[in-house]
This record gives C-alpha cells, structure tokens and sequence, in this order.
C-alpha cells in the first residue's frame, strides 16, 4: 500500500510488511523534513548492529518478539510494548525470534 492510500485509511500496520527469509526488510511509510516512520520485519537471526542516532527514537512491537539493547541494557519487547531510545546512546536489535516493529524518528 503506497502513501496516498494510507492517507486518512484504516490499517492494520503489522500486514504492510511482509518477513522474508533471512532478511531485514523495511518499508518507509512517511517520510517528512523533521522525521519518518518505518516498518521492518526482522527474520529470526536477522538483526541491527550498535550504533548511535543524533536524536530519539520509539520503537513499537507489531508482531512477536524483540531483544534491544540500550547502553548494554537488554530489553525484550514482545507485541503491543515499545521503548524510547535515547539520543545519543549506543543500541542494537536482535532477533532471536523473528519480529516486526514501527520506527519512528523525529528530529528536534
């Protein structure tokens, strides 16, 4: 579904992206100056080295089971949580189960 038909419509976010195996895949969903919204769906091993961002970001669950980690801080997130990640600060996603999440990144 592109942007247009996702303007003033109804979606289940989680079936916007699909798993594929042995893949990260992602799908941008609004993409603005001041920040952007991102679906990915993480097959199980699949994952997201450390690294830092400039600004915070949130992270939802959409379907199964996440491990982030924050600062070396492992959290594991399962459908329906989410977590800020601080400005700044080191993190990496994992799954050891395979996973989707909502990105959404707005710069200050």
């Amino acid at each position: 579904m592109d942007h247009e038909n996702l303007l003033a419509n109804a979606v289940t976010l989680k079936t916007l992206v699909d798993y594929q195996e042995g893949s990260v895949v992602s799908k941008e969903i609004l993409k603005k100056d001041n920040g952007s919204v991102t679906l990915f769906a993480f097959e199980k091993g699949q994952g997201l080295s450390e690294h830092t961002a400039p600004f915070e970001a949130l992270v939802c669950i959409l379907d199964g089971k996440a491990e982030i980690t924050i600062s070396g801080k492992a959290h594991v997130l399962k459908e329906g949580e989410m977590i800020i990640m601080p400005a700044d600060q080191p993190h990496a996603l994992q799954a050891n189960d395979r996973f989707k999440m909502m990105l959404v990144m707005i710069k200050s």
